[in-house]
């Protein structure tokens, strides 16, 4: 709990613990863009076959991850088909568009996934009048769809009907290990469908920075390319590397505690009768709540919070998201629950 606050605002608050940065210290490093950093080729080898996949490229950010795997798979004009809350249309500055030159073509799936159905009804017919459907994109775990975990049968459904279809897969996998925690399936079984995924390790595992996109050899040497283009090249990065590496070895199977305390948190605030849980169940760390019933928008709230230690994101006017992390034991979410009970009344 730095700094005396619940800091619930995004699992990406997290700073790397003595051990990490004792481990970040002692990182072998060399130019990584030469092939020449033993710590970043050990992490980008580990992902790969974590995933199931050929080859890794290191990353600064999952929103690199993305708009490199959009460039690599898509041409100017053709079109992405994703969920609706998607990562890519909502927290990405319109990438798709401004650097891949891509449609995307938003689904109103349920809590972020939709189903097979809707993604065969969703691709267009070969016509010159229109864009190419191109590519599906599955986002594991749904951010905004309230930290949902894709059913694996659900994932494997979409894959056989985007191959059915000719589409290309990508998996936005920024919290894929946050599913596979609490769901007990295999990261490389989730991802055997797609074509590119990538995991965060900025997020729940508790590192500075960085991210692995993985794929085919051929699209890992694509993505490459692309690194260089958009100023992603980092040299001596085996520093953040290392912490991607003792992330997977000490931070992965402790998720699970975040989702304990997500749902617990997710109870405080289904005892308060002025919010709404804004989501009909919690897969993993994400809590999404409605505060219409308190008078209050969703940034008066968030000020409330402030002012008694807890910080809390608004989302929009009545919406906000709370999220656990490794920062975040359970007594850091009573203290949460005692302030929201403080603001909004027992």
């Amino acid at each position: 709990m730095p700094g005396n606050h619940v800091d619930l605002r995004s699992d990406t608050v997290t700073r790397p613990t003595a051990a990490m940065r004792q481990a970040m210290a002692e990182a072998e490093v060399g130019d990584e863009q030469r092939g020449e950093d033993p710590t970043v080729n050990a992490l980008q080898a580990r992902v790969a076959v974590m995933l199931g996949k050929e080859a890794g490229v290191f990353l600064p950010s999952g929103s690199m991850c993305n708009e490199i795997a959009l460039l690599v798979h898509c041409r100017p004009g053709e079109e992405v088909i994703s969920d609706r809350t998607a990562h890519i249309i909502t927290s990405e500055g319109g990438g798709p568009a401004a650097l891949a030159g891509a449609m995307v073509r938003p689904l109103d799936g349920e809590a972020g996934v939709y189903s097979p159905e809707q993604l065969a009804d969703a691709v267009r017919a070969v016509s010159r009048y229109a864009p190419r459907s191109r590519l599906a994109v599955v986002e594991q775990t749904s951010n905004q769809g309230g930290g949902t975990i894709w059913p694996l049968e659900t994932i494997e459904a979409v894959g056989e009907t985007a191959r059915a279809h000719g589409l290309l897969l990508h998996m936005d996998g920024a919290r894929l290990l946050n599913a596979v925690v609490e769901s007990g399936v295999d990261a490389a079984r989730y991802a055997a469908p797609f074509d590119s995924v990538w995991v965060d390790f900025s997020k729940g595992l508790g590192c500075p920075v960085g991210a692995v996109l993985a794929g085919s050899a051929e699209f890992i040497e694509a993505a490459w390319q692309w690194k260089q283009r958009l100023g992603g090249s980092m040299r001596q990065s085996g520093i953040l590397a290392a912490a991607g590496l003792y992330a997977l070895d000490h931070n992965v199977a402790r998720l699970a505690e975040d989702h304990a305390n997500a749902r617990s948190l997710a109870d405080k605030v289904r005892a308060l009768p002025q919010l709404t849980l804004d989501q009909s169940r919690v897969d993993s760390n994400l809590v999404f709540f409605d505060c219409a019933d308190t008078g209050l928008s969703a940034s008066d709230l968030s000020d409330a919070l402030r002012a008694k230690g807890v910080l809390i994101g608004a989302m929009s006017r009545h919406r906000l998201r709370a999220v656990t992390h490794l920062d975040v034991d359970a007594a850091a979410v009573d203290a949460a629950g005692e302030a929201l009970e403080a603001v909004v009344g027992g």
